[in-house]
């Protein structure tokens, strides 16, 4: 995976990650509410020797003995008896073993001082405990150093001046706490978003359809609203106006140059339109590439090879009784069925006709080949046909065909069903020439469209007006044009 994937994980489960980073937070917060406070405070004592003179060299003796010494009196701030004098001095019930838990005394590196620690409930507390617990130990070093209450010894802790009263409390820490509980939350919330995106297996991107199947993308058509739950032609005229957006007319015109340049020397000629399973939008696909192909001025035949669930006929709005069915049997020929959705477009649409009871064998039949392989000698011909999955239908058509379009849906085609639409067409010595990603979201954490750029500001919305087909004669192939569709 590139950085690329990564932060397009993110940014699609960004709510996600913001969420437990918030609560994480939160948590953190509450957690620190809920613990008891506590507050530190501090007293320092000197370590002094008596000097015998005046001298600089006593006083020099002096201070090295004192550090010398104040190392070895750092645990007498443990002793039980510096704790029971502590503890009567300030009139407490609490044990000289509890109250040495919350004193800490240590030496400042260098120096002849000992630094009292102590924790409070209250700032209060916390000053005067660290007081008593430093005067005990000033007793207790008297005594071992051979002073009495009289007579003190040459080796003394002198207590300073009264212990800073705290501000704040020094535990709970609401800040870190609380930036610990986001930290967690942010990893939590990553992970999740990780996990997620490998445990989903719906195709989202280009590059992952192409990294999972091996089958290069030919087409991504952005999510169309007005194409939300239903079928319609888009209409290429320039001087058109339109429902579709020019985002979606754009990428059915790249769909179409796509095949084109596939094969430059032998471009396909006999193109089947499939998906994987229904709803993927397969139809509405196959219907526009013809209707795309027509608009640059290509002969294209559209034939419905959907036996089963034809639609091309209601799309079109043409009669679907008679079609592809009455030609096999011999009842009928192309020029009966035909239908001419535009006067002037070089478009027919073949509708499937009555629907037989053995489809597959009708379209894998001797007849049905000789039947496209002659219309391609005039005219582009697409062939939607059902689903892969379900029927065999696509897969044996796939055969007789230059190569399969084979249309993906953004959101819920998985990757196991893309993989095994692939392999039955495959399987069949069929051409997949590439993948077609429909329903892209052109905004957003799941957009993968990239055409909004150069077209957005030519976007242009009007009415649009159902074609409406009349039946009637193949009008015969029409010379190459001599414009570009634009």
């Amino acid at each position: 995976m590139e950085l690329r994937d990564y932060l397009r994980i993110m940014r699609a489960h960004w709510i996600v990650i913001v969420a437990a980073t918030v609560l994480g937070a939160l948590i953190g917060f509450g957690w620190s509410m809920m613990q008891p406070k506590v507050y530190t405070a501090d007293a320092t004592g000197i370590v002094s020797v008596k000097a015998t003179d005046d001298s600089a060299g006593s006083a020099m003796i002096g201070n090295q003995l004192a550090q010398s010494r104040v190392k070895s009196y750092l645990n007498l701030g443990t002793w039980r008896a510096v704790g029971e004098s502590a503890a009567e001095e300030l009139g407490i019930d609490e044990s000289p073993e509890d109250l040495v838990k919350r004193v800490t005394v240590t030496n400042p590196i260098d120096t002849v001082a000992l630094k009292v620690t102590a924790e409070g409930s209250s700032p209060e507390e916390a000053q005067k405990l660290a007081e008593a617990w430093l005067r005990g130990m000033s007793v207790e070093i008297n005594k071992v150093e051979g002073g009495t209450a009289e007579k003190p010894a040459n080796v003394s802790l002198t207590v300073g001046d009264s212990a800073k009263l705290p501000t704040a409390p020094s535990s709970p820490n609401t800040k870190l706490n609380t930036l610990i509980g986001a930290l967690i939350g942010l990893a939590l919330g990553i992970g999740y978003a990780f996990i997620r995106n490998t445990l989903d297996r719906r195709v989202r991107h280009p590059r992952d359809i192409e990294r999972e199947t091996g089958v290069s993308v030919i087409g991504t058509l952005p999510l169309e609203k007005s194409l939300d739950g239903e079928r319609k032609v888009i209409d290429f005229s320039a001087d058109s106006e339109r429902e579709i957006s020019h985002h979606t007319i754009e990428a059915m015109r790249e769909l179409r140059t796509n095949l084109q340049f596939i094969d430059v020397d032998n471009p396909p000629r006999v193109i089947v339109v499939t998906s994987s399973v229904p709803g993927d939008g397969k139809s509405t696909v196959a219907v526009n590439l013809a209707s795309s192909l027509a608009a640059a001025g290509q002969w294209a035949i559209l034939i419905d090879c959907d036996l089963r669930r034809p639609v091309v006929s209601d799309i079109f709005g043409v009669p679907g009784d008679v079609g592809l069915t009455d030609i096999l049997a011999g009842r009928a020929e192309l020029q009966d069925v035909a239908h001419r959705p535009r006067a002037d477009m070089p478009l027919a649409v073949v509708p499937a006709g009555r629907i037989p009871p053995n489809p597959s064998e009708l379209l894998g039949s001797k007849r049905m080949h000789e039947f496209i392989q002659s219309l391609s000698e005039s005219a582009i011909v697409v062939l939607d046909t059902p689903p892969v999955l379900p029927v065999t239908d696509a897969a044996v058509l796939a055969a007789s065909a230059d190569g399969v379009v084979v249309v993906a849906s953004a959101g819920k085609t998985t990757f196991d069903m893309l993989n095994r639409a692939v392999e039955n067409i495959q399987r069949t010595k069929g051409r997949v020439l590439g993948i077609v990603l429909n329903r892209v979201p052109r905004t957003g954490a799941g957009s993968a469209y990239y055409g909004k750029e150069y077209y957005g500001a030519y976007e242009r919305y009007g009415s649009h007006q159902e074609p409406t087909g009349e039946r009637g004669s193949m009008p015969e192939p029409a010379p190459s044009p001599t414009h570009t569709a634009h």
